[in-house]
């Protein structure tokens, strides 16, 4: 008993342990001012001017933190904060994300895998949880075993996006630097706020392998018993 109360406490504490992280580097970030005093969608249009992505649009996306690139439209878009001032924060996130349309481009291997991968779990991620809940009620391990499969599915997806963020980043810093967008201390303030968003991919992929494993450990313990 003492072990499930540990395992479930784990599963609440990692994420809001990475969205805590997230939340403070990015608050204390965003309220300093970049040297450059560009804008996040300066910064963006940049970036995508100098590596030939003119069709690439930039927009402004309501809610906080709600930046993202989608690669459907070829917009990267930018969260009220990011897109109007001009931040330290706002410019790594901004980067970032115009680092998704430069893997986007130039058909980074794990991005195409991941947008393959959205279809297949869009399904699978809601059906998982009715065979798992059958199989748990009824201790039918063929229903659980069926719920197990899907459910890994979300978890290769979320393997798989972890070198899609980490390489956005990367190609995020090394924009931000060769066109002389951050100066100084920017670069180290910068890559704390994309290693702190970094961690809530990490903190969500932690929680869905944990999760995995433990029902393969009820589905061995069905088949055992």
């Amino acid at each position: 008993m003492g072990g499930f109360l540990i395992y479930f406490i784990l599963l609440l504490i990692i994420p809001m342990w990475a969205q805590f992280k997230l939340k403070r580097t990015y608050g204390k970030y965003s309220k300093i001012r970049s040297t450059s005093g560009h804008t996040g969608a300066q910064v963006a249009r940049m970036i995508l001017d100098q590596n030939g992505l003119h069709d690439v649009k930039v927009t402004e996306s309501r809610g906080m933190l709600s930046d993202h690139y989608n690669p459907l439209t070829k917009v990267v878009a930018l969260s009220s904060h990011n897109y109007h001032e001009a931040s330290v924060a706002g410019t790594a996130v901004a980067a970032h994300e115009v680092g998704h349309a430069i893997q986007d481009a130039e058909a980074y291997s794990f991005l195409r895998l991941r947008h393959r991968l959205v279809p297949i779990v869009n399904i699978s991620s809601n059906a998982s949880w009715i065979f798992i809940m059958i199989g748990l009620f009824s201790a039918w391990s063929g229903a659980l075993l069926v719920g197990i499969i899907l459910l890994a599915a979300g978890v290769v997806f979320q393997l798989v996006t972890l070198p899609v963020e980490f390489n956005a980043s990367s190609r995020a810093m090394d924009q931000l630097l060769s066109h002389n967008i951050i100066r100084n201390d920017e670069e180290r303030h910068a890559k704390k706020v994309l290693n702190a968003a970094a961690m809530t991919y990490v903190a969500a992929t932690a929680v869905a392998v944990l999760e995995l494993l433990r029902l393969l450990l009820i589905y061995t313990s069905m088949n055992r018993s």
